[in-house]
């Protein structure tokens, strides 16, 4: 089952790092399940990921906080529109851009939930 999770865990570093280059393709959810893969794979892959200075800060601040830093937000934000108004500009029939805005809506609203930085206690 290792080697399983290594698969998974490498498989996902790579789409992680092409979307850091690529837009539209999401980087950090990539890295998530990387670490997660990693976690159960791979202690030294683990640690090396989540301690980049890179690659970790955004890992670590899910895993600790359930955080996504607002420079994030902004850019998934612009992806997503950038998305949609590529969809409009194809023409993609009615009822499909329908369901893509809907399901883009809940994406944005689940990201513009989660807190931003650690929880602070009342």
């Amino acid at each position: 089952m290792r080697i399983v999770w290594l698969t998974i865990g490498l498989l996902s570093l790579l789409a992680g790092a092409a979307g850091a280059v690529l837009p539209l393709v999401p980087t950090v959810p990539f890295l998530l399940l990387a670490a997660f893969a990693f976690s159960r794979s791979s202690e030294r892959l683990h640690t090396w990921l989540t301690t980049h200075p890179r690659l970790g800060p955004p890992i670590m601040d899910w895993q600790r906080h359930g955080a996504i830093r607002r420079r994030v937000k902004y850019i998934a934000t612009a992806t997503i529109a950038a998305a949609f108004l590529i969809s409009v500009m194809l023409n993609v029939p009615g009822h499909v851009l329908a369901i893509q805005a809907g399901v883009l809506s809940l994406v944005l609203l689940f990201l513009w939930t989660r807190p931003e930085g650690p929880r602070t206690p009342r």
